[in-house]
């Protein structure tokens, strides 16, 4: 769906800087084709809620010569420009999340233009793009890869027998096969 600026306005709670902030999401998403304003539930680590503006989908990015995709989402907050909004990658099925610098072990994005942030000097486009180039150089997700089953660890060595039984497979001290089964299904 196309959004234009008086559409995404209108998405918006009376709360926010409703003018400036559609504004500021329709550049975004001008730049970045994938994205997508959606109004959620937003969850606090105290366990509050609150509904709030976010942008979702894809941006691209560039690293060793080939462009991939990236999912984020990236929540606004009523008092947004003042305070940064809070940016997460968001992993698919097969991606993982590689915890670094600038990324928590949730996703959660925390460099240094987001704690750098200056009303007037910082806005969304800007933190996209930054996002973009930072992704670039330190990608914050990897396809998930499962090693070899003699390296795995053992919840990686369970497999579902035709039955439907799950079975792990553990060599014994005497390189001899040693099953268990379990007959609980998922």
């Amino acid at each position: 769906m196309l959004f234009n600026e008086e559409m995404i306005r209108k998405m918006l709670p009376r709360a926010y800087q409703r003018k400036y902030v559609a504004h500021q999401i329709y550049v975004s998403m001008s730049y970045f084709k994938n994205l997508m304003p959606v109004m959620d539930e937003y969850v606090y680590t105290d366990g509050t809620t609150k509904s709030l503006m976010n942008l979702t989908g894809t941006i691209p990015v560039v690293f060793s010569g080939e462009t991939y995709n990236i999912p984020i989402c990236v929540w606004i907050e009523p008092n947004y420009p003042n305070t940064p909004p809070r940016c997460y990658v968001k992993p698919t099925r097969e991606m993982i999340i590689v915890k670094g610098n600038y990324i928590s072990s949730d996703g959660e994005v925390t460099m240094p233009y987001l704690k750098d942030w200056k009303k007037g000097k910082c806005d969304l486009p800007s933190l996209l793009q930054v996002m973009a180039v930072m992704f670039g150089e330190f990608p914050p997700l990897a396809m998930h890869s499962y090693p070899e089953p003699e390296q795995a660890s053992c919840w990686l060595q369970f497999h579902k027998e035709a039955d439907g039984r799950h079975c792990i497979s553990i060599p014994r001290g005497d390189g001899q096969p040693f099953q268990y089964e379990n007959e609980t299904s998922c």
